[in-house]
């Protein structure tokens, strides 16, 4: 695939069973609606490991698995093994009766074209596996290989397959067969955004979430006030004794919380204390300073704080 305007750099998952993973896609290149990704080997590396934990816990002949087999570009060839646990129905010359297949790779020649084969797991492959060595020094090679386990028996020749890198090196796989969706991310404020809009509409950024409780609280304080008043940036918080908002403010200017002449009536700000407090009664000590509250000097209270709220983006 190459890399065009539409390309972007995301996450996918399948539900919670696999991912969600680095990826490269076009968003445009849908199958019933599901994504097709390239990765990076890394990321098939992870995916690798994922699937052959699901083949585990819930036997080969039903799932799909990825392998990595690596060598050097001057390795001799090679005859890798790979076995897929036991069938559900084989012939009596089969005395083991486990799925399995063949992979030869010419290592030498994968730079001038040639591609590793796949066969079948005949008693002369198994020699072979048993010889194999990875020799040389040269450059790292990988080679990729997906299996259809449950297909195997049918002797299907699409059942596996080596996964050929794009252009830029990146492995696609699973696309246009896989229920791949994008992976994505909760903000503090509670909106769920796809992996790759790294900016959430309250504008707090992706990488930026506040890590402690109160942090967090913080955030939601400001989510209830502003959806009464859009135009508040931020309120001062005493967390001595029950935490409640003391005040709040539309840039330097002062918003009026009294219940019969400000916007804000009883329930509004009793909801947000209710929030302090229960972020409070989770906090320790060190989620202050982990808060990005800032301490207000107060001749009144030794706790404080003014809560500044993420700025959103302007279109």
């Amino acid at each position: 695939m190459k890399r065009t305007s539409q390309t972007i750099a995301t996450r996918v998952c399948i539900d919670d069973i696999l991912g969600p993973l680095d990826c490269t896609l076009d968003p445009s290149n849908r199958w019933n609606g599901f994504m097709s990704p390239h990765f990076a080997l890394d990321a098939v590396h992870a995916l690798s490991a994922q699937t052959l934990r699901l083949a585990e816990e819930d036997g080969y002949d039903c799932v799909d698995t990825i392998h990595v087999i690596e060598g050097r570009a001057d390795s001799q060839d090679t005859v890798h093994l790979i076995e897929g646990g036991p069938r559900r129905h084989y012939d009596e010359d089969d005395a083991e009766g486990n799925l399995a297949i063949a992979v030869r790779i010419p290592w030498r020649s994968l730079s001038r074209g040639a591609t590793a084969t796949i066969g079948p797991a005949t008693p002369q492959a198994h020699k072979a596996a048993r010889k194999r060595k990875i020799t040389g020094r040269g450059p790292a090679r990988v080679v990729v290989v997906h299996i259809r386990w449950q297909y195997l028996d049918e002797g299907s020749d699409t059942a596996a397959n080596i996964v050929q890198p794009d252009d830029e090196g990146l492995y696609p796989i699973g696309g246009w067969e896989w229920t791949w969706s994008l992976a994505s991310w909760w903000c503090a404020c509670g909106e769920d955004i796809v992996w790759h809009e790294t900016q959430c509409p309250c504008g707090l950024t992706r990488d930026a979430q506040p890590k402690a409780p109160l942090g967090t609280a913080g955030v939601e304080v400001g989510k209830i006030l502003r959806a009464v008043t859009p135009q508040a940036t931020s309120a001062l918080v005493d967390i001595t004794g029950l935490a409640r908002v003391c005040a709040v403010f539309a840039g330097d200017d002062e918003i009026d919380t009294a219940d019969d002449t400000g916007p804000f009536d009883t329930e509004t700000l009793g909801w947000a204390d209710e929030v302090l407090r229960m972020a409070m009664d989770e906090a320790v000590p060190e989620d202050i300073p982990a808060s990005g509250w800032e301490l207000v000097p107060d001749e009144r209270s030794a706790a404080l704080y003014r809560i500044t709220f993420p700025t959103a983006p302007t279109d």
